[in-house]
């Protein structure tokens, strides 16, 4: 291939230059192009359009592959904790031993909240939507921590990373806690992040609570499978909240709140409410049989970028099935989704279409299994992928190469007119 795009308009010729990265496709850059053709290009949502060079996440959504820093997801998720994945996306490296014995204290020891954070969450309404309280509660952040916004400062970035990846978890069980009226439950600094997290969340001051190793490991795996995954919707609203210069929590704040669109963050819950719409094994032969015909929408199969098995939904269909397992859970609903992946698996038409069964449809039965309602679905992945956004922050903010966020438009309004008076208007 030339290192040497040539496009030819109205009988002038411009050459652009071939950028090639360290695998995936070739970039055309297209920085200089307004300024020599006086012309845009048209991408609406980006699909086709690499928004800035980055080190942290790789993806083959033909080949069904997903690499954080160079590691499958699948290696990871099998070998590695959460807050080792938070390490290797934060600073490009596996930690040695001395290196994760230091950042597991920094981050273990920033998980308490202010005490004054607390009387915070009464502002809401009891009946508040957890993603709700999250995107104020995260916001409000800077307020309580403005020793550490100077976003010049590496010092205060990184110190603002640690205390992200530790608060979430601990602002997330609050938002649970407030929305179904129990006490909250603080931190404590002897569990694990995971462990700590499902405390924070299922502990009750009338007895004593009780971990379960099968679900501490199912919840580190779903935050690890979470933790980042390029340049999607939420991580790209990071980058251009970012690029003005603001400080990490406002910009974290504005990620949840894309996150929360149903066509992001929701799409777990969307195939939950389709398996509660299907309500027994006996009307999934009737379902599949709508979906074919196109009378109802099929959630939590197939995705956007993935036209193989999504990578991550090998992992997140072992980890249902031994939460499940220890469980024992007799839930019609879970019965429903296992006769339907199936079905999925084995039918020609899910089969030649490669709608295959997503981490949505397996996080989804998980959490439900373990206890979470349908609400608390993406704030949970909002936890999770904060390490992703934070990361994508600090290089997006490190890259000498950066500008303030601008796309441009195709401007199809009305021309320049005269202003007519109000009495003068037919």
């Amino acid at each position: 291939m030339s290192d040497k795009a040539v496009l030819t308009i109205d009988g002038k010729t411009f050459e652009l230059p071939i950028i090639k990265g360290s695998t995936g496709p070739d970039v055309v850059d297209v920085r200089k192009w307004y300024a020599d053709s006086d012309t845009f290009t048209f991408d609406p949502g980006f699909t086709s359009t690499a928004s800035c060079e980055s080190k942290i996440t790789f993806i083959d959504g033909d080949a069904g592959v997903l690499l954080h820093r160079g590691y499958p997801i699948d290696q990871l998720a099998e070998k590695s904790s959460f807050l080792e994945v938070c390490y290797l996306l934060l600073h490009g490296e596996l930690p040695t031993a001395d290196e994760f014995s230091k950042f597991d204290h920094n981050i273990t020891y920033h998980t308490m909240l202010h005490a004054q954070f607390d009387r915070f969450f009464e502002g809401f309404r009891r009946d508040a939507h957890p993603m709700a309280v999250m995107t104020g509660a995260v916001g409000a952040l800077s307020a309580f921590y403005s020793d550490s916004i100077n976003v010049d400062d590496a010092r205060e970035r990184e110190i603002s990373a640690h205390r992200l990846i530790a608060k979430m978890p601990t602002i997330a069980a609050r938002a649970f806690k407030y929305t179904i009226g129990q006490p909250f439950v603080s931190p404590r600094n002897d569990l694990s992040y995971s462990e700590n997290f499902l405390r924070m969340c299922f502990a009750v001051p009338a007895e004593d609570w009780k971990p379960n190793p099968v679900l501490t490991r199912a919840m580190d795996r779903i935050f690890i499978l979470h933790a980042d995954h390029e340049q999607n919707a939420s991580t790209s609203t990071v980058r251009l909240a970012g690029s003005s210069g603001a400080h990490p929590f406002a910009c974290i704040a504005a990620g949840i709140a894309c996150l929360w669109g149903p066509s992001h963050g929701g799409a777990n819950q969307e195939a939950l409410e389709m398996l509660e719409q299907i309500g027994t094994v006996d009307k999934i032969p009737e379902f599949i049989e709508g979906v074919k015909a196109r009378k109802y929408k099929l959630m939590g199969f197939g995705h956007r970028v993935y036209k193989n098995f999504d990578p991550r939904a090998k992992v997140m269909q072992k980890t249902c099935h031994e939460v499940l397992g220890q469980l024992g859970i007799n839930d019609p609903l879970l019965e429903v989704a296992m006769e339907l992946e199936k079905i999925a698996l084995s039918d020609p038409f899910f089969i030649e279409r490669k709608l295959y069964p997503n981490i949505d449809f397996y996080s989804g039965i998980t959490l439900r299994a373990m206890g979470f309602p349908t609400n608390m679905f993406t704030v949970l992945f909002a936890l999770a992928r904060t390490v992703g956004w934070i990361s994508q922050w600090k290089e997006m903010f490190e890259d000498p190469a950066r500008k303030i966020g601008r796309p441009r438009q195709l401007y199809t309004g009305a021309t320049e007119r005269d202003y007519v008076a109000i009495d003068q208007r037919g």
